[in-house]
């Protein structure tokens, strides 16, 4: 029998992507070999929403989903642009519908991204939205999966603000400074593969291991460049936190996993085994 916390738990992805379309079934295979219990999908696109219900539905020992409204909406990968109110029309009769089989409200939060905000009207748009879900997400007594991409210090003041208390912040590109606001406020942080070759490698000597979640962002934020990410590289940040805070990998992976089940307590049923 398996301990309670051995496993890995990828607390950020996005295996509704197309990108995994083809290969879907061959792409989890691969993380359960490697010693991955779950993944946390969570939707980008609107339409993705779906997709992640069903995905969870077809996977029901391996997927945890998660419904919300990213920052960053568009008919399609190539044609992106900031949240607008129509974006959001349904979602919450969505969420509220599913609100039994989701771990997580996600992914949601603020996208400031120069290329993305014409006006401050956008940045507004983006605060509200985000203040909306978070309010649900707490109504519901669920964690949020926030993305804050150039917004991290908004993020952060705008969460605390509204009272949200179980927070992930995945993929957190402010200054460490900034994340230690998140730290002392309870929130954790997910570290992807991408951080082998990024500027955020202070992030992950300065956060305490004991508020560090692990996470795959899969397709994006690969270890390398320009190349698909997939669950099983989970270990690649695993490893890397490991040699930074010079522990082994192993006791990368059961803290991490423990803060995951704290965070997440319905990722409980994948490790009932």
């Amino acid at each position: 029998m398996l301990g309670k916390m051995s496993g890995f738990i990828d607390c950020h992805c996005h295996l509704a992507s197309t990108d995994f379309k083809e290969d879907i079934h061959e792409v989890i295979s691969r993380a359960k070999k490697t010693g991955v219990r779950c993944a946390l999908v969570v939707p980008d696109l609107k339409y993705e929403l779906p997709l992640v219900c069903d995905l969870a539905k077809t996977y029901p020992d391996f997927i945890a989903p998660a419904l919300g409204i990213h920052p960053v909406q568009g008919s399609s990968p190539d044609n992106l642009r900031s949240v607008s109110w129509d974006d959001f029309e349904g979602v919450t009769e969505l969420i509220t519908e599913y609100k039994e089989n989701i771990v997580a409200i996600g992914e949601i939060g603020l996208d400031f991204t120069p290329r993305f905000i014409k006006s401050d009207s956008d940045k507004q748009t983006q605060r509200d939205i985000f203040k909306k879900q978070i309010q649900l997400a707490k109504s519901l007594n669920l964690p949020v999966n926030v993305h804050s991409r150039s917004a991290g210090r908004p993020a952060i003041e705008l969460l605390k603000s509204e009272g949200a208390e179980m927070v992930l912040l995945h993929a957190f590109d402010g200054r460490p400074s900034i994340a230690m606001q998140g730290v002392q406020a309870g929130y954790y942080f997910s570290i992807p593969p991408s951080i082998v070759r990024s500027e955020q490698q202070k992030l992950v000597k300065q956060l305490p291991l004991e508020k560090l979640c692990l996470e795959t962002d899969s397709p994006a934020l690969a270890a390398e460049k320009q190349t698909r990410n997939e669950p099983c590289n989970i270990t690649i940040c695993c490893d890397y936190i490991a040699k930074v805070k010079n522990i082994t990998p192993e006791e990368v992976q059961r803290v991490t996993t423990a803060n995951a089940l704290k965070l997440f307590p319905k990722l409980d049923k994948f490790f009932d085994v």
